[in-house]
């Protein structure tokens, strides 16, 4: 019998492992660049075993949880993996979060140290008063951001510069250890503390990377926020490649528009929001990158004319679906040659479903949830998302019962609801609790969003449903005009009949901007609250 597990041909599977061998078998590759500092993978390992030894030396021990409140930049991108590589559980908080609900994950989490840029002190200050906590905090005072500095606290710089980089390699017993916890970003209201483990990173990081083409010349924009999936992994997928991060505190079109072009950015993630942006900006300006850039992203389908606007101007969409339970991307929607004969209306409607399974989504289903019978793949009939593989989370930190629920019957139920096509590509319908019954019939407010969003001056829409006495329940549609848009809802319902049933098109419009996350999902629990708050 032969051993399986012997020295020379096991090692427990960890995306630190990424970052060790670029410093050892290409060190002189640019990895960081940040504004006007560079750093090589050499100097990129250097900083992140500074950190990992620091912190051992301030007794943060295996297990242990380091919050980090920063946005995206180098120490950011350090600590994913210095945290990890002394066996610690890095814990990436969203810094547009209230400093009640910061101080919430900091007490469930029970967090050991906070990393902070000293943009969001204040933040974590009052974040600690509110939970009671007394935690060390060591600060990052960035030069560029223009903050004063807080000689009172640990600085970042000082502090990585504490040890003689002696850290050789990571500490990692089991591989299926946590490496990470992500509090999920509020879309429901009730922020949940997903776990990854390592082994889940590392197979997250080169999925990413096969899915969508990274080599060791991509150059990625970081564009999307670390402390969401942590970059949907792709924090972890760029170094596998021995790719280039570009990092940044803030972006708006403009800047991306430059640094794409100047730095020949190759790839970048980007929510619908900021391609929306980006489409409208483009409008103005006479922009064709001469080489192809890669975008991917995620949430609601890419309208037809957002994607129209990208392709002018050289960047390639893919879609791709997943949550924080799935380590990012758990579906894509990869490009298929013969899209390309198709009319553009077509090819659009193909490029906009939610694709098939990553390389590490072991299977996907859909099927009714509480039979578990899978619906016919005839592109009509509706069932939930259900998933099972190695870029599934661990579970939910400190939350048996939430676990449980989710974790039925050898599959993870994403509350997704979908449609499956004969080539076995799924199109998502809508979130089980955002589907609208009235009088009986089901209707999905994603097919009366997507109508909305093809009139011209309609910048962003969400549809939930709204008391009624008659019906149950009818769909009430939030829209946001463009800028110096009178559009009004009679407008809006005769634009609709063309394309819906009668009983599919809102009976109310309330015209707001929308309420969003951090990562720029619509927080469709709020405007329920809100159209349940309105006269029946």
């Amino acid at each position: 019998m032969i051993s399986a597990h012997h020295k020379a041909n096991f090692a427990p599977l960890s995306p630190v492992n990424f970052l060790l061998r670029g410093a050892n078998f290409f060190g002189q590759r640019t990895a960081v660049i940040y504004g006007e500092e560079r750093f090589t993978y050499h100097e990129f390992s250097n900083r992140v075993r500074g950190l990992a030894l620091a912190l051992r030396n301030a007794d943060i021990a295996a297990g242990d949880i380091v919050a980090v409140l920063a946005l995206n930049t180098p120490p950011m991108l350090e600590a994913h993996y210095a945290v990890p590589m002394i066996g610690g559980v890095i814990n990436p908080l969203n810094v547009r979060l209230d400093a009640a609900v910061i101080a919430g994950s900091l007490s469930h989490s029970g967090a050991r140290l906070i990393i902070c840029d000293s943009e969001f002190l204040e933040l974590a200050r009052q974040a600690q008063s509110h939970a009671a906590l007394d935690l060390p905090i060591v600060v990052i005072n960035d030069p560029t951001a223009g903050f004063p500095i807080d000689r009172g606290l640990i600085d970042y710089e000082e502090f990585i510069g504490q040890g003689s980089k002696a850290i050789k390699t990571a500490d990692i017993k089991d591989e299926t250890q946590p490496i990470s916890l992500l509090y999920t970003s509020g879309t429901t209201g009730t922020p949940k503390g997903v776990v990854y483990s390592h082994r889940g990173a590392y197979l997250a990081g080169l999925s990413n990377a096969l899915s969508f083409g990274l080599t060791h010349d991509s150059i990625f924009l970081w564009t999307w926020p670390m402390f969401h999936s942590n970059g949907l992994s792709f924090i972890w997928s760029v170094t596998a490649v021995g790719g280039t991060h570009i990092c940044g505190r803030s972006f708006d079109a403009s800047k991306i528009f430059d640094l794409i072009g100047r730095h020949q950015v190759s790839h970048f993630c980007a929510a619908p929001l900021v391609l929306n942006i980006l489409a409208a900006d483009s409008s103005a300006r006479d922009i064709r990158f001469a080489h192809t850039v890669n975008c991917i992203t995620g949430g609601s389908p890419p309208l037809s004319s957002v994607l129209s606007k990208l392709e002018t101007l050289g960047i390639d969409v893919t879609h791709q679906y997943g949550s924080s339970e799935c380590y990012g991307p758990a579906t894509v929607a990869l490009r298929q040659s013969e899209w390309e004969y198709l009319d553009t209306g077509d090819r659009y409607k193909m490029m906009a479903r939610q694709g098939a399974p990553t390389p590490v989504v072991d299977d996907l289903i859909v099927a009714d949830p509480k039979t578990m019978k899978q619906v016919p793949r005839d592109g009509a009939a509706a069932g939930e998302i259900m998933l099972r593989g190695n870029a599934i989370m661990s579970g939910y930190f400190d939350d048996d019962a939430a676990s449980r629920e989710v974790f039925v019957g050898g599959w993870y139920h994403t509350g997704d609801i979908a449609v499956w096509h004969p080539d076995g590509v799924i199109e998502i319908k809508d979130r089980s609790k955002d589907m609208i019954i009235s009088g009986g019939e089901n209707i999905s407010s994603v097919e009366i969003e997507e109508v909305l969003y093809q009139h011209p001056e309609v910048f962003e829409a969400a549809v939930v449903a709204k008391p009624n006495e008659a019906l149950v329940e009818a769909p009430c549609a939030f829209v946001n005009r463009v800028a110096g848009s009178t559009v009004n809802a009679e407008e809006l319902v005769h634009f609709c009949r063309s394309f819906l049933a009668e009983s599919k098109i809102p009976k109310d419009f309330v015209f707001r901007e929308l309420p969003k996350t951090a990562t720029g999902k619509i927080q469709k629990y709020a405007l329920r609250k809100i159209a349940q708050s309105m006269d029946v």
